[in-house]
């Protein structure tokens, strides 16, 4: 063996185990970074709109950054102030509607429905009275809950400082990413040992694929919160601007989505107003948000990847599974990636570059 291929493989088994330790070093802190170069490519069309009017890079990031920090932070903090309030008066507001009768229309609308009728039914033969256990089923459903969101909101007091840091390292990874992005991506690129058609196949792939998957959630997220808008109006519902608004907002996240806010108003449209209207609203939501995740979302998140509607799926699915919130961009991005470098193996070990020389 000479001397050369001695060094070279000293050089490649040593930057193995360089890379290895740089992953050890770096694991505690990949999901901040990981959510920090995404939100920096999500926002990188915004810097060169403010670089426009700042004429700075650095200024102009430092501003995006500053908005983006607080429209996380602020909200957070709302929202967590409100969930220990809500957590202390759930209990309290259980207690009056069982005293004012409320339970006792929930338990004459349950035993003039076939399925109500059945289970009352059944619990008389066992020896229950459904009149007499549901309020102290829904005083005690309050009470465990009341208590488990004030534990919970304790413990997420006493982790705060592990949010803080990992808030930290995702804001100062966005804000270099957002600031020199160009230069990292350049950097990776010539790193990369293929041809220059290939490196742009499969980095052109990685960017519309991104853009594709923001774009068709940010669509869609629109589209459901303006639909489930219009159904609150039609039917009723107080504050249904709000609750638009805060629809498209659920419809970002991968688990819940706008259920999380049409189900309560659904709820409290069966006890406000009429269970008829309540029914209404959850054929009218229903309808909307088959047709808008089953038709809408797949094509506007089909359009620049190139990847089958079935393949997108499964990616989405299994990114969700395997990665969390990330894998909503990391599956297809995977998918992705993995059809351009089938594409760069057909062209360059099945011949065709041969042949086409």
């Amino acid at each position: 063996m000479d001397r050369e291929r001695i060094v070279q493989l000293f050089f490649f088994g040593f930057l193995a185990v360089m890379a290895y330790e740089l992953y050890e070093l770096m694991l505690p802190f990949l999901t901040p970074l990981a959510w920090g170069i995404l939100l920096a490519f999500m926002a990188h069309p915004a810097l060169i709109e403010v670089e426009k009017y700042v004429k700075r890079r650095s200024l102009s990031t430092a501003i995006i950054s500053i908005v983006v920090g607080l429209g996380v932070i602020l909200p957070a903090i709302w929202a967590s102030g409100r969930l220990v309030v809500e957590a202390q008066a759930l209990y309290a507001q259980a207690t009056v509607m069982v005293n004012t009768g409320g339970v006792t229309k929930l338990h004459d609308w349950a035993v003039h429905t076939d399925l109500g009728a059945w289970i009352n039914k059944k619990m008389i033969e066992r020896g229950y009275k459904l009149d007499e256990e549901l309020p102290k089923l829904t005083l005690q459903a309050a009470q465990i809950t009341s208590n488990y969101v004030a534990a919970n909101a304790t413990q997420a007091a006493k982790n705060v400082l592990g949010f803080v840091v990992d808030f930290g390292i995702a804001l100062l990874a966005f804000f270099y990413l957002l600031r020199d992005g160009d230069f990292y991506y350049k950097s990776l690129r010539d790193l990369t040992p293929l041809h220059e058609d290939d490196k742009k196949a499969i980095f052109d792939t990685l960017r519309t694929t991104l853009s594709s998957v923001m774009r068709g959630l940010m669509l869609t997220a629109v589209l459901q919160g303006v639909s489930i808008g219009i159904g609150m109006l039609i039917f009723g519902v107080p504050y249904w601007l709000f609750l638009a608004l805060a629809s498209a907002a659920a419809g970002l996240m991968p688990i819940g989505g706008t259920a999380l806010v049409w189900i309560p108003a659904m709820i409290y449209l069966g006890f406000a107003v009429s269970w008829s209207a309540a029914v209404g609203l959850l054929i009218w939501c229903s309808v909307a948000l088959a047709v808008i995740d089953n038709f809408i979302k797949p094509l506007a998140m089909k359009h620049g990847t190139g990847l089958p509607t079935i393949a997108l799926f499964l990616g989405i699915l299994g990114g969700l599974e395997a990665y969390g919130p990330l894998g909503l961009f990391l599956g297809p991005a995977i998918m992705s990636v993995f059809a351009a470098l089938l594409r760069v193996y057909r062209k360059e070990y099945s011949g065709s570059r041969k042949e086409a020389a």
